[in-house]
């Protein structure tokens, strides 16, 4: 990359340089700015051209310039010689004006460098085009290295040096002397003009109809610059040192030859010897062979066969030239009638444009655009033939790219599109606006073609909004959607309402309902809708139209008119439209097709809307009724929680420490309130008596267990049944004290109306039985656990009226081992978590009366350990970890504690029946045991 940056660098450095040096100095560059060296041309290829422009007006022009570095190496004289031959060419060329010959714009000047002159704007000399690159800039511009003639080119080429040489014998009565391809330059356009008048000869008697020429022999002592290219010049030049028109035509056939065999000449010339060269040439012109001309087309090579008659009277002359048959080429007679233009009339003018059109395509796409073209777009200064040289104009535009669209056609183009007059020029550019559209770039487009497009809408010419109402359509889809929206719709809509032409209404709607799929939903539910309910007519056709755009919205996949629509705006309208009486049968099966269409889809869409909310309605209603019922669940759960937990902590507190701080206060406030109701005597004694056991268990002291020391199993089978009798024998004895159910002692213990009893009788006491864990297998023992309420703390613990008592107790199995599955109940007195639960017999506790023995604590416990050690089964008393809690009766009953497997304070429920007397009590036990 860097290379090629260097490259690109040293090559405009030295082009810079090059130019520089050409002219620094020269007084053409006060008025003209030189460009980049593009071409040769002048005898010996001596000139070098440049692009320039005129400082003052940006005129595009040639710069000429011969650099007198090219002849240092000569003599002084020789020099001088050179200088003038070159000044003398110039000036001459200078003087003459025709179309035919190149034109001059700025005369010859010199300074100490360099000789410079300014022309007409140039491409190349013949020469260059041929194939001769002498004095050409490096690297060869790519333009004349690939640069190829057209046979029209070729044609009207030397039809024009024809021309030229025709005014220059007819008119200004001199010969050239010098005519080959260096001489013939090629214009920007294409056009072939003579120069190189070095060695022009004029005529000694212009006045008089047969003309003489003086002709100067050869001199091979001249610089070559200050002769004559011998391969271009006729053989009694040099022979006969005689001349006349008639040379000229000679060298014009030369230049023929060289045009069609890649600017080869007929014979080359030995400048040395120069007459023996000449003299073989003419001996060879006597007996031309036909391989010489073969490469010439067959229709002009008779004629250039002629033209190189060594006899010079024989040849045609120029103006006889123009008129052969080779020349009547459909394209030169074009090119050749262009260049005649300026002398025409509109209505010549006009004819020949009508016709053009037919010969346009015919021409080479470089010929049109660099000879065509030029030519045409300088016609739109005049406003009438406008309209006749813009339909060719268009015509070239789309062979063009859009890069020569742009540079060569839209500049002339942009004046064109704000002409009003005349309204041709719109039709015009109606009918081509998709090229337009195409080819122009947006801010044109925006500035000036949909301008023009909006005028047509507007114009007062019916026939012209017809067109582009018509012709829209077709190149909408070019068209950016912010103009689409903001000009153009509403531009369309005003013609519709404010028109009082049918045709152009019904095409306004036809307009809309083509370019709906260009808009946008919203913007059609929103503008293009409510315009249509604004139409006043009541025409079939406009009817129609109004029918075809709310089909088309309703069809439509991207716009889809929503159900509101439809039930609002769209059947309230369609509905009266389609009986107007105007419509015929036809039109009214249309108008109710689409109704009906209509109303399928409001009926399809706004069902399946319905059911859809009913069916979210049923969903919501019923995750109500989930919610309501889960929320009451809670709320029972939450209040049975709560009312346990607080049942629960205050048993589990009576259980802990015998009693609370919360039902002592309760219970005396009981008391209180029973006291300052009338009480009897035998209820204030009782008060009293339990307010004495309150103050007792105060002062006793706080109950801590004694360590146990797991004793060993005995292996030995025991009468487990006659053991049990001798101990509850010895039970009996004891007294106990009445405890309070509320206040951390018992009450009372009556008897328990059966509630726990052995199913079967004790017979044969000393038989063996199948005992597990020292208990009769068919014993019956409370599987559902205990239900507990709140009552009166004066109630006995296991009647049947009191506030803690068995509802029900049903037989388990027997295996009573696996105890430690059973979770104790809330608020209850946990044990270590490392003690095994100890099996306790909760039914012996019925079997007491209220005259128990009065142990004390310690003694019961030993009771109870000794008790342990001769019923504990060894698995329970292995697994046992730790002393046995010594809480509370209760828990030596084996009610209220973790061990227990039986004890379950939901089962807990009002007792029935109030407690025996413990005199009774007494009785039944003594009854039963004897």
């Amino acid at each position: 990359m860097e290379s090629m940056l260097n490259k690109l660098k040293s090559t405009v450095t030295k082009v810079t340089a090059d130019v520089t040096s050409a002219v620094m100095g020269n007084p053409v560059t006060r008025e003209f700015d030189v460009g980049k060296h593009i071409a040769s041309g002048g005898n010996g290829l001596a000139w070098k051209i440049f692009n320039g422009t005129k400082k003052s007006t940006k005129q595009e022009v040639a710069v000429f310039v011969f650099d007198k570095k090219l002849i240092d190496k000569c003599q002084k004289y020789e020099k001088d010689q050179i200088i003038d031959s070159l000044k003398r060419g110039v000036q001459q060329l200078t003087r003459l004006r025709h179309p035919r010959l190149l034109t001059v714009q700025h005369p010859l000047e010199e300074s100490r460098d360099c000789l410079a002159f300014c022309t007409e704007p140039v491409f190349a000399s013949l020469a260059n085009v041929l194939g001769s690159w002498d004095n050409l800039p490096s690297p060869l511009p790519s333009e004349i290295k690939d640069h190829k003639l057209y046979d029209v080119e070729t044609k009207y080429g030397l039809l024009q040096v024809s021309e030229g040489l025709s005014f220059l014998h007819s008119s200004v009565k001199m010969i050239h002397s010098n005519l080959t391809p260096e001489n013939i330059i090629l214009n920007k356009s294409g056009a072939w003009k003579i120069m190189g008048f070095d060695f022009y000869n004029p005529s000694v008697n212009p006045s008089e109809q047969v003309t003489k020429f003086v002709c100067k022999e050869w001199d091979p002592n001249l610089p070559p610059l200050c002769l004559p290219n011998p391969e271009y010049l006729a053989p009694e030049y040099i022979l006969s040192v005689s001349c006349d028109p008639a040379s000229d035509m000679y060298s014009l056939g030369v230049i023929i030859h060289a045009v069609y065999n890649k600017g080869k000449a007929i014979f080359e010339v030995n400048k040395q010897d120069i007459y023996k060269s000449f003299s073989r040439q003419l001996d060879q012109l006597s007996r031309l062979s036909p391989n010489v001309l073969a490469n010439i087309p067959e229709e002009v090579r008779e004629h250039v066969k002629l033209i190189l008659n060594v006899t010079p009277a024989v040849r045609p002359d120029a103006d006889q030239m123009t008129k052969i048959p080779f020349f009547d080429d459909v394209g030169a007679v074009t090119l050749q009638y262009f260049d005649s233009l300026f002398q025409r009339d509109n209505l010549q003018k006009s004819q020949f444009f009508k016709s053009l059109p037919k010969v346009l395509p015919k021409l080479p796409k470089r010929v049109v655009v660099q000879r065509i073209l030029p030519y045409l777009t300088s016609e739109f200064v005049n406003p009438d033939m406008v309209p006749f040289v813009l339909p060719n104009v268009l015509l070239i535009a789309e062979e063009c790219t859009k890069e020569e669209y742009v540079k060569l056609i839209l500049p002339d183009l942009r004046p064109v599109f704000k002409q009003q007059e005349p309204v041709q020029i719109l039709l015009i550019f109606l009918q081509k606006m998709d090229l337009l559209l195409t080819k122009t770039p947006s801010d044109d487009i925006k500035n000036s073609v949909l301008p023009m497009v909006y005028r047509a809408l507007e114009a007062p010419s019916i026939q012209i909004q017809e067109l582009c109402l018509n012709i829209i359509p077709t190149f909408a889809n070019l068209i950016d959607y912010p103009s689409m929206k903001n000009s153009l719709i509403p531009r369309i809509k005003s013609a519709c309402l404010q028109t009082s032409s049918l045709a152009v209404r019904v095409n306004s709607l036809v307009c809309l309902g083509k370019i709906l799929e260009y808009l946008d939903k919203w913007f059609v539910l929103d503008e293009i809708i409510p315009f249509l309910q604004q139409i006043p007519s009541r025409e079939p056709a406009v009817l129609m139209g109004i029918l075809g755009i709310y089909k088309c919205t309703f069809t439509h996949k991207k716009l889809g008119v929503t159900k509101e629509q439809l039930a609002g705006k769209v059947l309230p309208h369609l509905i009266p439209l389609s009986i107007d009486n105007n419509l015929n049968l036809n039109q009214f099966n249309s108008f109710m097709s689409v109704i009906k269409e209509m109303l399928n889809k409001l009926e399809a869409e706004h069902k399946t809307k319905l059911e859809q909310l009913h069916l979210m309605q049923e969903q919501q209603k019923s995750l109500d009724i989930s919610n309501q019922l889960n929320q009451t669940t809670e709320q029972q759960s939450n209040k049975t929680n709560n009312q346990t937990d607080t049942i629960f902590n205050n048993i589990g507190q009576d259980f802990l420490t015998g009693s609370s701080e919360k039902q002592e206060n309760g219970n005396v406030q009981k008391q209180q309130a029973k006291q300052k109701v009338s009480l009897t005597m035998e209820e204030k004694q009782k008060l009293a008596k339990d307010q004495e056991q309150v103050q007792k268990l105060k002062s006793q002291q706080p109950l801590t267990p004694n360590s146990l020391t797991p004793v060993a199993p005995v292996k030995q089978t025991k009468d487990l049944t006659s053991t049990l009798m001798e101990n509850m024998s010895s039970l009996t004895n004891l007294s106990v004290s009445n405890s309070k159910g509320a206040s951390g002692g018992f009450p009372p213990i009556t008897s328990m109306s059966g509630n726990i009893g052995f199913p079967a009788p004790v017979d044969n006491m000393s038989g063996n039985r199948n005992v597990q864990n020292g208990f009769n297998s068919n014993m019956s023992f409370p599987s559902s656990g205990f239900s507990m309420g709140v009552a009166n703390p004066n109630q006995n613990f296991f009647s049947g009226s009191g506030s803690f008592g068995m509802t029900k107790i049903t037989p388990m199995s027997s295996n009573t081992q696996n105890f430690n599955s059973l979770s104790s109940p809330p608020g209850m007195l946990q044990q270590n978590q490392h003690s095994k639960p100890t099996t306790n017999i909760p039914s012996l506790d019925n079997l007491f009366g209220p005259q128990k023995p009065k142990v004390s604590i310690n003694q019961m416990s030993q009771q109870q350990n000794v008790w342990l050690n001769q019923y504990v089964p060894p698995q329970a008393a292995q697994n046992m970890s730790g002393p046995i809690p010594q809480t509370n009766l209760m828990g030596q009953a084996g009610f209220g504690t973790q061990s227990n497997p039986f004890f379950n304070p939901q089962s807990f429920s009002q007792p029935t029946s109030t407690m025996k007397s413990s005199t009774s009590a007494s009785n039944d036990l003594k009854d039963l045991f004897g």
